[in-house]
């Protein structure tokens, strides 16, 4: 399946909080939805799942309109929407059957996810008396009770432990296998690059980047090198190569344990490495610059509101 969101506006009010976005994903791969608070991430995705109307624009699975309601969609909202007081098995049977299982098809899905997501043990207990971690598994199962070909996480790992961290892992990863079509919010941008090979970022409404992770990280890292001496801290480094070295480069940042540089050209690399061994620098790593995709967001995103 391919799902394409195509020049998708909406207004509230005099407000248009979304213009014209455009972004898409296939099944059997993630796509990384990121943004600011505010940015329209969760305007997109109620959309997506028809909560909100658009007010332009088109959403196309395989090439046809996508009617959300013809198709099972597992969504973990960043908000828990379970019943704190009714017990944890009670509900995901109650909700499994309201998304179109059968009492027993409910009942064996139900205790298939309690025991995937390692919470059978509280399937008799109240909600609201499993710790936080706990119950954002539960809400997991339930994201993924009825087998969805479409899978929404928004904030998946929040509140969760390194351990239970590693199964809600294995569970996605387990889901992209499986061929089905993941979309991923999450303001911990690690998480999103284990995941994701493609991403999307919102900002104040608009998409500022979408495209594949490897071929950003790419072109950011273009004309950039990183540096570190043995000898010298971080801003030495930075004071010497601003006074030395003026015509070939320019410091971008410094960073705790090294510095960041732009090439004036693309054939200064082995000039500057040159110029560094003749001076007697004492480096400890002179190299390519990849960048994270935390200097990536901030760099496309990091503005002031």
């Amino acid at each position: 399946m391919k799902l394409e969101v195509k020049d998708l506006t909406k207004i509230f009010g005099e407000r248009e909080v979304l213009h014209g976005i455009s972004f898409s994903v296939e099944s059997g791969s993630a796509l990384g939805l990121l943004g600011r608070n505010g940015a329209g991430k969760t305007t997109t995705i109620r959309i997506l799942m028809d909560v909100f109307k658009s007010n332009s624009g088109t959403i196309l699975l395989d090439g046809k309109p996508f009617c959300p309601r013809e198709h099972q969609i597992g969504y973990l909202p960043e908000e828990r929407g379970l019943y704190p007081k009714k017990t944890v098995s009670e509900q995901l049977i109650y909700l499994g059957m309201l998304r179109g299982l059968d009492a027993k098809k409910a009942k064996e899905q139900t205790k298939k996810w309690l025991k995937r997501m390692g919470v059978e043990e509280y399937e008799n207990r109240k909600l609201e008396t499993l710790s936080k971690g706990n119950q954002q598994k539960v809400q997991l199962a339930q994201t993924l009770l009825c087998d969805p070909d479409i899978i929404i996480l928004d904030e998946p790992f929040s509140g969760l432990d390194p351990v239970n961290s590693q199964i809600l892992k294995d569970v996605i990863r387990e889901q992209i296998q499986q061929r089905k079509l993941v979309i991923f919010s999450s303001h911990q941008m690690s998480y999103v690059e284990e995941f994701c090979e493609e991403i999307a970022i919102l900002n104040h409404g608009e998409i500022v980047l979408f495209g594949d992770l490897r071929e950003i990280k790419r072109e950011f890292g273009r004309d950039r090198l990183v540096l570190s001496s043995l000898a010298e801290s971080p801003v030495e480094l930075a004071e010497r190569l601003e006074m030395g070295y003026a015509d070939i480069l320019e410091v971008e940042k410094i960073q705790k344990d090294r510095v960041i540089i732009r090439k004036n050209h693309p054939k200064n690399k082995n000039a500057i490495l040159k110029r560094l061994v003749e001076e007697e620098v004492e480096l400890e790593f002179f190299g390519l610059y990849e960048p994270s995709l935390n200097d990536i967001f901030v760099e496309k995103a990091g503005d002031e509101a």
